[in-house]
Parts: structure tokens; sequence; C-alpha cells
């Protein structure tokens, strides 16, 4: 019985105890409906939103930390932080107001130097953020509530940046934290969100703490994704780590947590039939599966290894593997943009349709000069989504002929190794998976994995200067046709030079407890507004 057919058949128990089926852990109840308990998509391993590209990271920093903007659910950026911005005729000078009574969990004032710090440090790592900086000629405080950014050139695109749901979103940090150097991890977790990171319960790979903020002070506007009034109904938010699906499906079902983040698709099935149990698609801008390689060492430093691997990988045996049978939760996807969306594209994507090409594949790899070394993989076992694609493409990989390395690790120490630029063998890899929130992939604004800039680039660090030109042209546009056009040059261009390799888009499930009420759908997690009867 292999893994999938065993989750299934445990699940399929209906209401699971501790001493029957798969054991569900023993979760201490605390009094009170105020309390939800949230199974996330991974293991809060590494706390810092900046340093740290992760969903998962950016999801918990979304309650602890706040923002300048915040997108809304029709991809918009609306004032958070800000009170008011006035932007001179030119477009060269933005002045910027806080709101009034900001404060940070440590109870002090939110102050401009504090949001200069932190912009300084996520421009370090941001591609955006990277923009504005090199345009850049002054960014300081004018006084406590007001600061001012003047560039050298406009950049009508600023508020996006400064809103955007993709990693590393732009949070505000204390100019203390903010100080921190970007390549490293902060050490304090104090921000200005509605929710406080209660440190002193943190445990890596069990559980992480959130507690209602008295002192935050919520917009008046109705909420909408990361804009509005975070009005927070919970005094308390518990993350349960729960690697295991059909341990977390048997909790769900018992009560013993209330919402499960990414539901394994094989056990929907079983959820639907629980009369307490509510399950949706999380986003119906779905997900766009990532087959990451790094462009620094052989063998996918040569174009030609990359290529074969597009030659040959099937989108289909990488969606079933991710989402199951169901054909209604996943297409192929020839390009790299959100299918859907209005600058979708799949020019140059004719290397990923048709019969999939072994024997060609083969021939590039060899004229690339790969000759059995050893491949790692580097392959998240506690994250489903990231587990299924790694056995696909270490299959694959060794139907091609090549030595395949895999290093199965947990998502904590996938993100810290990912970072390193050593070669394999010293520390480093050669590809691992991911995958990408089709809202943060509708244009190149807040698209980090379809960068090509190089040492600035995102984890793989490629280079291609096509790509990096028609982002460009994409960003000069003066209308729509023209946008359109940028895209499908880049789309193209992505393929040519493989910027990563697309296994598919799919959708992914939810599941809640019907006594919890509030949930929408979206690219992340949004507790505010959540309620949970008693």
């Amino acid at each position: 019985m292999d893994r999938r057919t065993f989750i299934k058949a445990a699940a399929g128990v209906g209401v699971l105890s501790a001493t029957g089926g798969v054991a569900a852990p023993a979760i201490a109840q605390r009094a009170g409906a105020r309390v939800l308990r949230f199974v996330p998509q991974a293991d809060l391993a590494n706390f810092d939103p900046i340093w740290n590209t992760q969903y998962v990271v950016r999801n918990a920093a979304a309650l602890v930390w706040d923002t300048l903007y915040g997108f809304d659910d029709k991809l918009q950026p609306r004032r958070q932080m800000v009170e008011s911005e006035e932007t001179s005729s030119d477009g060269l000078v933005w002045t910027f107001r806080l709101r009034p009574g900001l404060k940070f969990h440590d109870g002090e004032r939110v102050l401009a130097k504090d949001v200069v710090a932190s912009l300084a440090r996520w421009q370090a790592r941001d591609n955006m953020g990277l923009m504005t900086k090199e345009i850049q000629q002054e960014l300081s405080p004018v006084d406590d509530r007001t600061f001012r950014w003047v560039l050298k050139k406009p950049y009508p695109k600023l508020l996006v940046a400064l809103g955007k749901v993709g990693t590393p979103s732009c949070f505000m940090m204390p100019a203390r934290i903010a100080a921190t150097d970007p390549f490293k991890p902060i050490g304090e977790y104090i921000g200005s969100g509605p929710m406080r990171f209660v440190r002193e319960e943190w445990v890596p790979g069990a559980r992480a703490v959130f507690e209602r903020f008295s002192d935050y002070v919520p917009r008046q506007e109705p909420q909408s994704w990361l804009s509005g009034g975070k009005r927070m109904l919970l005094d308390r938010i518990e993350w349960i780590v729960m690697a295991d699906p059909g341990t977390a499906s048997a909790a769900l079902q018992n009560g013993e947590v209330d919402w499960w983040e990414t539901p394994m698709a094989d056990l929907v099935p079983v959820l639907k039939k629980n009369r307490n149990v509510m399950v949706d698609i999380a986003d119906p801008l779905g997900n766009i599966g990532s087959f990451r390689m790094n462009h620094l060492h052989p063998p996918f430093n040569d174009v030609r290894a990359r290529r074969a691997i597009l030659t040959a990988m099937s989108q289909e045996d990488y969606m079933r593997a991710v989402v199951g049978d169901d054909d209604a939760l996943w297409k192929p996807l020839p390009g790299f943009f959100t299918p859907g969306t209005s600058l979708y594209s799949e020019e140059g994507g004719e290397i990923l349709k048709g019969p999939r090409r072994l024997d060609a594949a083969k021939r590039l790899l060899a004229e690339s000069g790969y000759s059995g070394q050893p491949v790692t993989c580097v392959v998240a076992q506690d994250l489903p989504i990231t587990k299924a694609q790694g056995e696909v493409t270490a299959d694959l990989l060794r139907r091609l002929g090549m030595n395949v390395d895999f290093a199965a690790v947990d998502w904590g120490t996938n993100a810290a190794r990912r970072a390193q630029k050593s070669p394999p063998g010293q520390g480093g890899w050669q590809m691992f998976h991911t995958w990408h929130a089709g809202a943060v992939c509708i244009d190149p604004s807040s698209y980090t994995a379809i960068r090509a800039n190089g040492d600035k680039a995102w984890f793989g660090w490629p280079t291609s200067a096509k790509v990096e030109s028609e982002i460009t042209s994409w960003y000069a546009a003066r209308s729509l046709d023209e946008e359109k056009a940028a895209i499908a040059r880049l789309n193209k261009a992505a393929f040519e030079d493989v910027v990563y390799a697309p296994t598919g888009f799919f959708l992914a499930y939810q599941a809640w407890r019907k006594a919890v009420g509030g949930i929408v759908k979206g690219p992340l997690p949004f507790f505010w507004g959540v309620s949970k009867a008693a």
C-alpha cells in the first residue's frame, strides 16, 4: 500500500481518536471560544519576513508586522499605516504621513525613523526595493509622523511595491530591529500589527502563538485582504504544526483544531462528509508549481541542461502528484504568468507541449557536459506540495541517467540551504521545489521568481539580459497592449534561458470547522474578521 492510499484509508475511519487510526496529538484546550487553533502549511522555523521569503513566514508576519499599504482583493494598494501621501508634479518627491496612534508591541510609538530603517532593510532584499534604491536620491524622516522619499526618476509603481502580497512584503519594524543586517535573521519579533508574537511559547517544529494586541487601532474602511480595518475577533491564535496529513485530518474532524490551511487533496472527500467541517478552494488565482535550478553550478549552469528538464518533464505527472485525480484542480502551464489574467501568455512555451522526449533530453544533457556527477535535490518532506514534486523529479532525473543525491529535509532547512551559493557537496544544491501564488504572478511587479538579474535574483540566481530587458519594457509600457507585448516577449525569453521550470498550475483547498466564521479566499490566510462560536 503506498503512502497516499494509506493516508486516505486511515482518514476514512471518520472521527479518529488518539487510540485508533492515525494518532491525533493531545493539544492543550484553553477555556473560551476566542482561541483559534490553526494548522499552517509548514513549521514556522525561521521568523524574519525580510530575510526569509517563505509564504509561511509571510503569513505569520502579516499578524505581527503592519505595512504602509496593503493589497485589497482587487490587487490594488490601499493606505494602511499611512494617513496620506503627496507626490510632486514631476513624480520625483513623495511625502508620506503616518496615521496617529500607531504603537509597537513594546509600547513605543511608531515613528518615521522606524519606517525609514525598515524600508532600507527591505530594499536590500526585494527586487522592487532594489529598483527604488537604484533611483533613490534621499529617504529621510521629516518629523515623527512624516517621511520624504526623493527619487532621481519617476517610479509610478511605488505604492504597488509598498503594498504587494509577494515576498518579501514591506513590513515595518522598530528601527533597532530594522538595523539588523538584511542577510541575517532578526532576533526580536516586535511589530505594530493586530497580534503580538508570544515568543516564550514558540516551539519550532510544534507550535507558534499570537495574542491580540490591545493597542492596535484598525482603520475604519472594510477589511479586504491586507487592507482596511484589521479587526481581531480572536484573543489568541495557536499555530499547531502537523506535518502528517492524516493526523491533521483527524484533528480537524475531532475538533482538536479549527482551521487547516492546506489539506491534502486526497483527504478532501473524507472531510466533506463530516457535517462539522467546511471545505473550499483557498484562492481562485491558484498556484504555479516551480522546479528551481541553480544557475551557478553544473550541470544547470549550462542552459542545455536546463532545457533538457523542460524537454523531458511531464506537467501532468507533477500536478497529479500534487492534487490527485481531480482534473478540475490543475491545468498545464506552458507559461510563467497566472492563467485567466490579462497578461497570460504561452509565447515560447512549445517546449512543454506534446509528447515528452527523453532521448532528446538525454542528448541535451550530454551536450552540456554532464557525465554522471551527483545532482543534489533538496526536497522538503513536511510539505505535501514540495514532497510530491520532489518525488516526481527524482524519478525523472534517474530516467535521464542522472546521479541523484536526494536531500530529504524539512521546509525550514530548505529555506536556509537554498540561500547557500557554495558548490553542491559543500552545503550547496542543484535544485529544489516550491510554488508561487497566482496573485503574485499576474505581472512582474512582485513576481520575484521571474527575475533574472544574477546575484540580485531569487534563489538559483539566473542571469538573462533578455528577460530583464522585457521586464524593463513592461514597467515602461503606456497601455495594456504594450504590457501584453512585453510579457509575451518576456515569457519567450524566460523559456529560452530557462529561468525556472514551471511544473503546472493548481488550485488548493482549505478546510475549517463550521463553528469558525469569516474565512475568505485569498493568497494567504487572513485572520482579521474571523470568529469562532462557542
